[in-house]
């Protein structure tokens, strides 16, 4: 019996094309629908067209309205999987996302294309049977949110961009695919050991992401302190450590009670409390500054927005990002 599975377009490149000047544009609502044909023949597919949005118009407002709009379709049909079209700049935040926040139990794909629809080499067709394929294979159960693309399935919570514009840009440093897609079957290798979930009621949180940078201004910080911000996250220098200047901005926003999550602006590692010098990850743990367990920035503001909800107590958030 064919699986039933629901493929939900929010537009990206997957859903656009190059016109005669060379621009890349969206098309109408049906340019992911016109694969159904193909589709057909692995899965039994409804397709549903939720936005047409180049993904640097994604909010995580948008997100969460995605993820009700999945959880809807649940309520009133049953699916044996989902797949979600998306732009690339912000796929794997929205893909996090829903990892964290989805209540939906059953395979969760996320693909999108890095070549318009009616360029030479055109990577969006086989990206989407790819992952419909990955979605309808019972083997793709209960891993978390994936994100297909070039014939690998990565885990949401590792994936991320690296390349402006080559097919193979989704790469999940450190931990690599946990599977890949062959011409006769999906084959996994490995997966994430440890899945949370986060019942939310909004993604409205204003929490800003900054990047550290030698010889940083605290100038360039104290406008926080006057905005109404919920978080802060930082990509720190290392394994955790920051310029000396900024760091009375910081203890000002944690005694104000603003939680500041710490992640690492390198591809690899994870930040830790080592360095015991001004600016060291070890004082600024001692600060109240919460370490991130291998996140990237992007990502940890994501689930900052998400725990929020849960909790605003320091220690609470640590353990939260420990895991």
């Amino acid at each position: 019996m064919s699986k039933k599975i629901l493929v939900v377009n929010t537009g990206g490149t997957i859903a656009m094309s190059v016109d005669d000047t060379e621009g890349v544009k969206p098309l109408d609502d049906q340019a992911v629908t016109k694969n159904l044909p193909f589709l057909e023949r692995y899965a039994d597919v409804t397709m549903k067209n939720f936005l047409n949005l180049p993904s640097p118009h994604m909010t995580p407002k948008i997100m969460n309205e995605l993820r009700l709009q999945i959880e809807e379709a649940f309520r009133q049909e049953h699916y044996d999987g989902v797949v979600i079209t998306h732009g690339t700049d912000t796929l794997e935040e929205t893909a996090y996302f829903l990892d964290l926040t989805l209540s939906v139990d059953v395979p969760i794909v996320v693909t999108g294309a890095m070549r318009s629809s009616n360029e030479l080499g055109a990577d969006g067709p086989v990206n989407l049977i790819s992952s419909v394929r990955t979605a309808a294979d019972p083997a793709s159960m209960n891993k978390g949110v994936l994100v297909v693309f070039n014939d690998e399935i990565h885990a949401a919570c590792h994936v991320t961009k690296t390349h402006t514009s080559n097919v193979a840009t989704f790469q999940s440093p450190q931990y690599g695919p946990i599977g890949t897609i062959a011409k006769k079957s999906v084959q996994y290798h490995h997966a994430p050991l440890v899945r949370e979930h986060y019942t939310i009621a909004h993604a409205d949180g204003n929490v800003p992401l900054i990047k550290a940078v030698a010889g940083m201004d605290p100038s360039w910080l104290q406008f926080l302190l006057d905005q109404p911000i919920d978080g802060l996250v930082i990509e720190a220098f290392g394994l955790g450590n920051l310029p000396p200047a900024i760091i009375p901005t910081l203890q000002q926003l944690l005694d104000r009670g603003t939680p500041i999550v710490l992640v690492s602006r390198c591809y690899n590692g994870q930040v830790q409390d080592v360095y015991d010098y001004e600016g060291g990850g070890r004082k600024l743990k001692d600060m109240g500054i919460i370490f991130s367990n291998g996140l990237n920035g992007q990502k940890a503001r994501i689930k900052l927005i998400v725990a929020l909800q849960r909790t605003r107590d320091f220690a609470e958030l640590q353990k939260l990002f420990a895991q």
